[in-house]
């Protein structure tokens, strides 16, 4: 068995810029062999070679997660070439909404495409890697949430979109751990925060800190939490 064979593999979806390259480079100086999920080969080469430079393990792969072939060709492939994938951190997301869109005039098309990168994309990955953790009695899956998909916090009427499809992913979650509790397989959701990227270009908090938390959960020893909804590894409210 070789080096990188023993080694914690983890997918990063949405890993070629922001907040999800940043949780590889956390994970990757962790000691995991990081593969990188792009929507194209070529921007996920550059972050993985970024990566590399840093003297990380990193990989590229080619995933979209819109697109199931290319979810189970990346997962096969990566299962071919090491052996498993022991964590899953589904980063890739988007938020659509416009700033007057309202839930009593839906955006249908907004909503749709919402659901199925938010959601539909993140339940196809874990479709994807779930046998193989269950083969090996251990996997850490996280799904990037946010602090707008919590039922109790929220008190104003912004984002339809992005927030139910979040709060989707929450439920998600929830169900999953339940489904695997005593499989040695942890399942939780992070929230980043309000986290300065590409798509927050006014937030101000950094990506350093927006990735403490997936990368923790993602770290987590066998007696850690599972099926829970965590922000600055602090519990949130549903």
């Amino acid at each position: 068995m070789t080096d990188r064979q023993q080694e914690r593999v983890a997918l990063v979806t949405g890993a070629n810029r922001g907040l999800g390259r940043e949780i590889a480079r956390q994970l990757a100086e962790r000691g995991h062999h990081v593969l990188m999920g792009a929507r194209t080969r070529d921007s996920g080469e550059q972050a993985a070679q970024h990566l590399r430079d840093l003297g990380c393990s990193a990989a590229a792969v080619k995933l979209d997660v819109t697109d199931g072939r290319t979810i189970r060709d990346a997962v096969s492939t990566a299962i071919k070439e090491h052996g498993t994938i022991d964590v899953l951190v589904n980063n890739a997301g988007i938020a659509l909404d416009a700033p007057d869109h309202r839930p009593s005039d839906p955006q249908f098309e907004t909503v749709r495409t919402s659901l199925d990168t938010n959601l539909f994309g993140a339940w196809e990955c874990v479709r994807a890697v779930l046998p193989s953790m269950r083969t090996q009695g251990y996997g850490r899956i996280v799904n990037l949430s946010s602090n707008m998909a919590s039922l109790t916090l929220t008190e104003d009427d912004e984002s339809p979109a992005y927030r139910i499809s979040k709060a989707a992913l929450n439920m998600l979650t929830v169900l999953l751990a339940a489904e695997v509790r005593g499989e040695g397989i942890l399942v939780n959701a992070a929230s980043p925060g309000y986290t300065h990227t590409d798509m927050s270009p006014n937030a101000t908090l950094t990506v350093e800190r927006g990735a403490d938390t997936p990368v923790w959960l993602a770290t987590l020893p066998p007696d850690g939490p599972s099926g829970g909804y965590f922000y600055e590894r602090n519990q949130l409210p549903w």
